[in-house]
């Protein structure tokens, strides 16, 4: 067996059916590998989390976790007149993106972040003030 040393800063880990890891290029939209991928990155501003996209998942949820610093989770409304509803991330903490939700992330300080997901169907779409 090879053993790899793998830089999480820089690679994204890749869980394929089957059992197979895989380090590979990080990709935040859909990877089409049918792979969940985990992906760790150090973020200074919110333009390194675009912050002004929101994000959603279709096929799985997303565990967003907050290594160090601080940032702030938000999710789309669901009704065209609700606001946004937001949890705070410390260091240490996570939640929990359900399936299908719409989010995006905010920076309280620079951080090091890391998601775990299966990224088939990512979507992005560009914030406006009227969401």
């Amino acid at each position: 067996m090879t053993t790899t040393l793998v830089d999480l800063f820089t690679s994204a880990l890749q869980f394929h059916p089957g059992g197979d890891v895989r380090a590979v290029e990080r990709q935040m939209t859909n990877s089409g590998s049918g792979a969940w991928q985990i992906a760790t990155f150090h973020v200074e501003t919110d333009a390194d989390v675009h912050a002004d996209h929101w994000e959603m998942h279709p096929e799985a949820e997303e565990a967003v976790c907050c290594l160090t610093g601080g940032v702030r989770l938000y999710f789309r409304p669901d009704m065209a007149d609700g606001g946004e509803e937001m949890v705070q991330l410390r260091a240490g903490a996570a939640v929990i993106v359900p399936r299908g939700r719409w989010h995006r992330l905010e920076l309280d300080a620079p951080s090091d972040l890391m998601s775990i997901t299966l990224r088939n169907g990512t979507r992005l779409e560009k914030r406006t003030e009227a969401q």
